[in-house]
């Protein structure tokens, strides 16, 4: 085959213990925490909805590594989500959930970066807020542990911390729609493929970060995610 231009380097996600896990698609669930979905001026347990990230906004971070985030250009409101992430080994259309979880190769810690002011601005607008979600680099996201190692994560401790001071916390028991449920929704909408990752929810306590911050990321059986927001590039 012949290429106009070299084509990009897969996107890939690095796999604790060696090797690399290629990257699909990534799809994200919005407000699946009931606190979060209040502290965002909405309640109750609605239906899933969801958005996308480009593939390419992964930002992989190797275990025991800090990874660097540069400051986004428009905007002055730059927000921390930490996040539970499924990584799919194997696909399918209209999976009910009692199957869903054997479509799992493993899990991680992600971060959905956002940037708020942008995001909110469009809603107001009645506009698409792909600006505000899609940006370069939002998709931090730590290596990836196999399923097979850690089992089925229904619970634990997840939690955010900035400058060493506790901003989110919350459990993995405490999802509005559960990892199964979530994949079964998916596949009633797309038809997912090995490679595809899945942003589950943050739990309250959002907000803004500045250039210089220090984030720490962990969830109960995956250890941490380190981050340091650097200056924008100039």
């Amino acid at each position: 085959m012949s290429f106009v231009f070299p084509p990009p380097a897969p996107v890939a996600v690095p796999v604790a213990g060696g090797g690399q896990f290629p990257v699909h698609r990534i799809y994200c669930v919005g407000r699946n925490y009931a606190e979060h979905a209040v502290e965002m001026g909405h309640t109750g347990r609605e239906p899933p909805f969801f958005f996308l990230k480009p593939a390419d906004t992964v930002l992989p971070v190797a275990e025991g590594e800090q990874g660097a985030m540069a400051y986004p250009t428009l905007t002055q409101n730059l927000h921390h989500e930490v996040e539970l992430v499924v990584a799919l080994g194997a696909g399918g259309r209209d999976v009910p959930p009692e199957r869903a979880l054997d479509l799992i190769w493993g899990y991680a810690i992600g971060l959905d970066m956002t940037r708020r002011d942008l995001q909110n601005d469009m809603k107001k607008q009645g506009r698409p807020w792909c600006i505000g979600k899609g940006f370069e680099q939002s998709a931090p996201i730590g290596p990836l542990h196999p399923r097979a190692r850690t089992g089925e994560i229904t619970r634990g401790a997840i939690t955010l911390d900035v400058n060493g001071q506790r901003r989110q916390t919350g459990d993995i028991a405490d999802l509005i729609w559960n990892v199964a449920e979530t994949i079964a929704a998916l596949s009633r909408a797309w038809t997912l493929a090995p490679g595809d990752l899945i942003y589950t929810g943050t739990p309250a306590g959002v907000g803004a970060v500045a250039a210089g911050d220090q984030l720490t990321a962990s969830i109960e059986g995956l250890g941490s995610l380190r981050l340091r927001i650097d200056p924008p590039l100039s």
